[in-house]
């Protein structure tokens, strides 16, 4: 997909007739409905400077009544590996294993670098397309690729500079020692463009839990990183995983809010008092949890981890690639996705179910109060074709203008 917007406003200068939700509408105390109004917004510098009454005979840009919200986020991705703009490729039944997965990679990689760069972007542009302005994105660090991954992506990400936005993690894609990539993870993990350290599944890739998560650990910490691992395996060593790094995060407090697992699939076979029980201590340790939200034959319990405080982030994950076909690049499908796996069908549910594109960021509080956008919030929204939030989570809108840093991209 090409870049789906033409750049309409940068720097300085102000929006009008912009919807913006001000609070619920209500029945016999129950919500049923939101309100909204229109405004006139001012932008200066990357950020919101006021927020005030709409002036429709101001000379300002058009907003046409659009809903204004929360440029989207997608908190975990993989743009240095996409299929994405080749030709449709179905998955091969004769992969079964992560570990005929890395013989797979390390057989395609030195021609798929070919071609990154511009499938990076191309990726990139369909996830603009549906009002997605960051992205946390993992990035292979194997003996393979080298550091190449990691160079093309950068260029990807330098071409969309003013129109996106990127922390990246260092990924070892094909285990730390299972192949040599623990000297290439130091190497990496020196860069200040590298925000995070990753991992992979330490027990079934490189035959030890405490091996591989101290090197991770030690790693992070030498360098002032976060750590967000990929930790498919479920049963005793998921667990195991899962509570070695609460342990080393609550040992090491410059860990806390910025250490992740990535899938978590163990979370998905508990009982609901184990939990509730690793819910609480995941947020005692400010461990977070990234989702793709899979439901195959289980679901994450997103619930009960947001009822104990647990972040929960959310993302799409692969968007038609060699592991996955069916991620969309659409944060919006996540949240509905949400919504329809855990039951939320109300308005005040659905308006809620807008946290998991946003990551957290919403126009009205809990009680209703309208509590964004604020002067000094960043520059980032969208303009949706929505009467609210919670329309646009049932129907997954269709996007109308990007934000990002106050550089404004309207759909072509």
């Amino acid at each position: 997909m090409k870049f789906p917007y033409q750049l309409t406003a940068k720097g300085n200068y102000s929006l009008k007739n912009v919807r913006l939700e001000i609070g619920f509408e209500y029945e016999n105390e129950e919500v049923t409905g939101t309100k909204t109004d229109l405004f006139s917004i001012e932008i200066e510098d990357g950020k919101i400077k006021t927020v005030k009454a709409n002036d429709p005979a101001s000379n300002a840009i058009d907003a046409k009544g659009y809903l204004m919200l929360p440029a989207f986020r997608d908190m975990h991705i993989h743009l240095d590996k996409t299929l994405y703009g080749l030709p449709w490729q179905a998955l091969s039944p004769k992969r079964k294993t992560v570990k005929d997965m890395i013989a797979y990679e390390q057989e395609i990689i030195p021609e798929l670098l070919k071609t990154s760069v511009s499938r990076a972007e191309q990726l990139i542009s369909l996830q603009q397309h549906y009002g997605t302005h960051f992205v946390r994105t993992h990035f292979n660090i194997d003996p393979t690729s080298g550091l190449k991954s990691l160079e093309h992506l950068e260029q990807a990400l330098k071409n969309k500079k003013e129109s996106f936005k990127a922390e990246l993690v260092a990924f070892p894609q094909h285990g730390v020692y299972y192949t040599e990539s623990a000297p290439l993870m130091k190497e990496a993990a020196q860069l200040t463009s590298v925000g995070f350290i990753g991992g992979l599944d330490p027990f079934s890739i490189d035959g030890s839990i405490e091996k591989v998560m101290d090197f991770t650990v030690q790693l992070a910490l030498d360098h002032n990183k976060g750590i967000d691992i990929h930790l498919h395996e479920t049963g005793e060593s998921g667990m195991k995983t899962i509570n070695y790094l609460i342990d080393k995060a609550i040992e090491n407090p410059a860990l806390q809010g910025k250490t992740f697992v990535s899938h978590a699939f163990a979370l998905a076979h508990l009982s609901p008092k184990e939990t509730e029980q690793t819910a609480e201590r995941l947020s005692a340790g400010k461990v977070g949890i990234a989702s793709s939200v899979p439901f195959k034959g289980k679901i994450m319990p997103i619930p009960t981890l947001k009822k104990y405080g647990v972040n929960v982030l959310i993302g799409n994950d692969n968007v038609q690639d060699y592991w996955s076909t069916f991620g969309s690049g659409n944060m919006l499908q996540k949240a509905n996705l949400i919504a329809e796996l855990y039951g939320y069908t109300t308005e005040y549910a659905l308006s809620r179910a807008l946290q998991f594109a946003t990551q957290t960021i919403l126009p009205v509080d809990e009680k209703g109060n309208q509590q964004w956008p604020k002067a000094g919030d960043e520059a980032a929204i969208v303009l949706t074709d929505a009467s609210c939030s919670a329309e646009a989570v049932s129907r997954m809108s269709e996007i109308k203008a990007l934000m990002n840093e106050g550089n404004l991209f309207w759909r072509n």
